[in-house]
């Protein structure tokens, strides 16, 4: 499942426009690219673990951050 487009524009207005791992300064429209200020909205708890696409489970981390979650590319 997928975050709507509202969780996403609130998580990342809630994130400052930053990773909320490592504090770099993101761009929104470089959601879902590979660059530099790349990022995407990551489910804090996995879907399997009972997750869900609510605010509160969502974060956002840069490209970097997020390819070093347990649950990448699953």
């Amino acid at each position: 499942m997928a975050f709507s487009d509202e969780v996403i524009k609130k998580a990342w207005q809630n994130a400052e426009g930053r990773c909320e791992k490592c504090n770099k300064t993101l761009r929104w429209e470089s959601q879902g690219s590979d660059g530099l200020l790349g990022w995407e909205a990551h489910h804090k708890h996995s879907i399997a673990a009972g997750g869900l696409d609510v605010l509160s489970n969502c974060e956002i981390l840069c490209q970097s951050c997020h390819k070093n979650t347990s649950t990448y590319g699953r």
